[in-house]
């Protein structure tokens, strides 16, 4: 009975960590951590970086073959909440692989900087609603 329970658990585990995309991060120079009440940029591809920033790492977001909830916005949103973790406040969008025949969801490499202007001025990506 006990090695039931134990494979039952292991399933369990198993299946929730892998409805998640897989984040791989690299934090080089982590600064404090940002309140919920500061903003982050959200900067696409086409979005120009400000002069004067500083780069605190990079996250990468790629698929584990049972994703869910890998959307660009969700990605995105999950990016914001990281930064915000680190003390970056400018999320920007290095590379971006659209959902394809191998896989349903956005694979996105991110670098994440402090900047110490408004960054509420910067030319920016808005979250939509999926």
């Amino acid at each position: 009975m006990k090695q039931i329970t134990k494979i039952l658990f292991l399933i369990t585990v198993i299946g929730i960590t892998s409805c998640s995309p897989k984040i791989t991060s690299n934090f080089t120079n982590p600064q404090p951590k940002l309140s919920i009440d500061e903003n982050v940029a959200l900067l696409d591809i086409d979005n120009s970086l400000p002069e004067n920033v500083v780069k605190v790492g990079e996250l990468r977001f790629q698929d584990s073959m049972f994703s869910t909830d890998c959307s660009f916005n969700s990605l995105m949103n999950q990016a914001r909440v990281e930064a915000r973790k680190n003390g970056a406040n400018i999320v920007k969008v290095i590379n971006k692989k659209k959902p394809d025949l191998w896989s349903s969801c956005y694979r996105l490499k991110i670098e994440l900087y402090k900047y110490d202007g408004d960054v509420s001025s910067l030319n920016q990506y808005e979250l939509k609603l999926d």
